[in-house]
């Protein structure tokens, strides 16, 4: 088998397919999102994607917040590592947050990013942002109340996992995957340097 036919090529196409289904269900279990966090950089395109399937005619846009996250310690297959530190790169500022949107005490947090690997990096952004906004919601003499953290991504990997996600910090948030694959590297559209020939094969595998 070639190095080609052993990825996974996801096209442009099948990314706004999957976030427009997955819109659908979150619009139905748990309302629109009232923020969107992006998990750079393969978070962004989705999270852009995702928001306008999110907003109803009329409304304001959803605010997208973005934060930053690198994996240390082993490479792993795909677009994702397996690395067991997480290091933050990039982070919500609370202050700014607090003078332009009211914090994310008591709101409806959506995080995005493009795949479920080893569940590392999901894991640590939930853990960290729900940890920041309940120190935060201390600080100023507030509870969490009904703040609450959802996950989507585009795709998950069948995998074995090295964290989980505690439900009892998503407060009745869902995680959604667009799509369950197999544990193979995973080739998106803007990783490429040629997206004609990724397209040609992201059809020939179905994935458009």
């Amino acid at each position: 088998m070639s190095g080609e036919e052993e990825k996974i090529y996801i096209s442009y196409n099948c990314v706004h397919k999957h976030c427009q289904k997955a819109a659908e269900e979150i619009l139905t279990t748990i309302g629109k999102p009232d923020v969107i966090v992006a998990i750079g950089g393969g978070g962004f395109i989705p999270s852009r994607i995702i928001r306008t399937f999110l907003k109803q005619q009329g409304e304001k846009n959803i605010p997208i917040q973005a934060i930053g996250l690198s994996l240390y310690e082993d490479m792993g297959t795909g677009s994702d590592t397996i690395g067991k530190e997480v290091i933050r790169t990039q982070w919500l500022d609370f202050g700014a947050l607090a003078q332009h949107f009211d914090s994310l005490i008591g709101k409806n947090i959506l995080i995005v990013d493009e795949v479920d690997d080893t569940r590392t990096t999901l894991h640590y952004a939930l853990t960290e942002l729900y940890q920041d906004i309940k120190e935060n919601a201390e600080k100023l003499g507030k509870n969490m109340g009904d703040t609450k953290l959802s996950i989507f991504v585009v795709n998950n990997k069948l995998k074995p996992k090295r964290a989980e996600l505690n439900k009892e910090l998503m407060n009745g948030g869902i995680y959604i995957s667009g799509e369950d694959v197999d544990d193979k590297w995973i080739a998106y559209p803007w990783e490429s340097d040629d997206i004609d020939t990724h397209t040609k094969h992201a059809i020939a595998q179905g994935n458009n």
